[in-house]
């Protein structure tokens, strides 16, 4: 999470401790793990288990994000954020009130170091995941809006990517209460920032594009002309290359579109990788072959299932 300054009032140190005025229940303060536009976010526990704490003055803004994680938690399999665990006030000893909820804490590694790590053959999958938890977000009536790298997270057995800050999810057809602008269609003078499945679509791709640029690069005079000369000249995003450009202008209208787009792309891959495989030695092919095949047979099987799931 993005750090800001301590203006809201509810910066906490290390060991303080919390009552809800409500639930008496008891949370001590372990350590800061960010803070957002309307509230910091402190590591803590709930009955032994790690858990999120997030506090604000602003106590409106905070209901309305308790809200979102409420709706979250009727989509099927609750995987898109945080478990919501408990939402109380707060009496600080100078009488003043804040307002707090507990969340899950959401335990992985950054999707940047796991693409790293693993290689990019993994982001077929990502994408699929992110695209069926989008679809269903926007079933719900949300948009996820402030969909960036540093929000998501990847945890492990099974391997499974995570919403970790739903601060930026806004209601379809509002404005976009808050981005980041790599990330933003408006910055990149692609289109608007009402909240609509589209500009989580372009934030999607966006996510993708910064998996093969980490340090990122600069929107320069012809924002438009740049965004897709660097689409074409990433290697790594050829397989997804159609895919990223129709998202970011615009051109699908749902995830589900989009997600089409996507299984048609990693397998078209596969059909292409026997030809040029035949100028490698027998050893370094097979061995290609075995692991970027498996990858992609992953992210078909998890859409397969997807399928038939209820």
């Amino acid at each position: 999470m993005k750090q800001t300054s301590t203006k809201q009032g509810s910066k906490l140190q290390p060991g303080a401790v919390i009552t809800g005025k409500w639930h008496q229940h008891v949370y001590k303060i372990e350590r800061q793990l960010g803070s957002g536009a309307i509230g910091f976010v402190y590591l803590t526990r709930r009955n032994g288990e790690p858990a999120a704490l997030k506090i604000s003055e602003k106590g409106t803004s905070l209901t309305l994000e308790v809200n979102v994680l409420q709706s979250l938690a009727k989509v099927q399999g609750n995987r898109l954020g945080p478990y919501l665990l408990d939402v109380d006030d707060w009496i600080a000893p100078d009488g003043r009130c804040y307002t707090f909820y507990v969340m899950e804490y959401v335990q992985g590694q950054a999707v940047q170091s796991f693409i790293e790590r693993r290689g990019f053959e993994w982001v077929g999958v990502f994408l699929l995941q992110l695209l069926d938890d989008l679809d269903q977000l926007h079933e719900q009536g949300w948009v996820f809006g402030d969909l960036k790298t540093a929000n998501l997270i990847v945890t492990a057995a099974p391997i499974r990517i995570r919403w970790v800050d739903v601060g930026g999810t806004t209601q379809i057809g509002r404005a976009i209460k808050e981005y980041t602008e790599f990330f933003d269609r408006g910055y990149w003078q692609m289109g608007s920032r009402k909240a609509e499945p589209g500009y989580d679509l372009f934030a999607l791709a966006m996510v993708i594009i910064n998996m093969a640029y980490p340090n990122r690069f600069e929107k320069g005079a012809q924002p438009k002309v740049t965004l897709i000369k660097n689409i074409q000249k990433a290697s790594p995003l050829k397989t997804y290359e159609t895919c990223l450009i129709k998202a970011v202008k615009g051109q699908y209208k749902t995830s589900r579109e989009m997600k089409k787009d996507v299984v048609n792309a990693i397998d078209r891959q596969q059909k292409n990788k026997a030809p040029s495989s035949k100028q490698r030695q027998p050893n370094e092919s097979r061995h290609l072959l075995v692991e970027s095949g498996s990858i992609a047979m992953i992210a078909l099987l998890y859409y397969l299932t997807s399928l038939i799931l209820p």
